[in-house]
């Protein structure tokens, strides 16, 4: 009987030494539920990061807000130099520093947006699956906030599910969900805040420019804010 201590094949004794000298690698609060309930979900959630990292290479300072137990962080931690990840829940956050790998190293801390910006200045910030929870009287403070904590050259990328998907989203998710958009609806959230606004579909873990009603899962990107955050600038 094989006792875990050896490979067959060389190239992967890598994977005992890492096991022996680490442990396994646990998948955190959130994405352990995603796991064991809906393993599919797992993959979209780290299709969306995948595409957030490739957007952002080559970024100083990135913020990522909403990070619940940052499983999928690691993939943009890949491509800047240095990344903030919050959440303004302390148990995620507690659960992401319980976890946190020396070899991937990144600050994460509890705030707030909806109560006032993050002191630094990031040139990148994004937000998965967050603005659907913000209720819509308060999401011109919440993105204003998230936009102040920004450089004027930063870029903001939100990702949210569709309108259109509630019909088929599960009931702990539509209860979460106080704030779907239709894509237009995105796009003009974000054009309050910034000159430039691209907007992309996803279906699954693919991202495209297909029609945005038929869409489960809508990403927009914002770029050049304006001059101050939610007023356009005067001519």
């Amino acid at each position: 009987m094989n006792d875990l201590t050896s490979t067959r094949e060389p190239q992967y004794q890598r994977t005992i030494e890492l096991a022996q000298s680490q442990g396994l690698t646990s998948l955190g609060l959130m994405t352990n539920q995603a796991w064991q309930d809906d393993p599919r979900h797992l993959l979209f959630t780290l299709a969306r990061y995948k595409f957030v990292a490739k957007m952002l290479t080559g970024c100083q300072h990135v913020l990522e807000v909403g990070c619940a137990d940052a499983f999928g962080t690691r993939l943009v931690l890949q491509e800047v130099e240095r990344l903030t990840a919050t959440d303004f829940d302390q148990t995620f956050v507690t659960d992401v520093l319980r976890r946190m790998d020396a070899r991937w190293k990144f600050e994460c801390k509890q705030h707030d947006l909806l109560a006032e910006p993050l002191a630094g200045q990031f040139d990148a910030a994004y937000a998965l699956d967050v603005i659907e929870h913000i209720p819509a009287e308060r999401e011109n403070d919440f993105v204003s906030n998230l936009v102040n904590s920004l450089t004027p050259e930063g870029v903001l990328i939100f990702g949210s599910p569709s309108l259109e998907s509630q019909a088929y989203a599960s009931a702990p998710s539509r209860a979460g969900h106080v704030n779907c958009k239709t894509g237009k609806d995105l796009r003009l959230l974000m054009e309050r805040f910034f000159h430039n606004v691209f907007l992309f579909s996803m279906n699954d873990e693919v991202v495209h420019t297909g029609f945005f009603p038929m869409a489960h899962y809508l990403i927009a990107i914002g770029c050049t804010r304006r001059n101050r955050a939610g007023i356009p600038s005067l001519p």
